[in-house]
């Protein structure tokens, strides 16, 4: 799936924080929450960048807890 520059660039920006920040982005995200590195986007591009992280994330899963 091609995303805009934006949208890549503030995934790649949020997956450098670390697998388990990136867990605490999503439930921020799904909490409407402002961050840093997704200011600017539309809601449309929050979307894309809420489910491309849980995709990302899903490779994860159970070797990257939330806790």
């Amino acid at each position: 799936m091609q995303h805009s520059k934006r949208v890549e660039y503030s995934i790649e920006r949020l997956c450098h924080k670390g697998c388990k920040a990136v867990w605490g982005v999503i439930h921020a995200l799904e909490q409407g929450q402002s961050l840093e590195e997704t200011q600017g986007l539309s809601p449309e591009e929050l979307s894309l960048v809420l489910a491309e992280l849980k995709q990302i994330m899903a490779v994860y899963e159970g070797s990257c807890s939330t806790d």
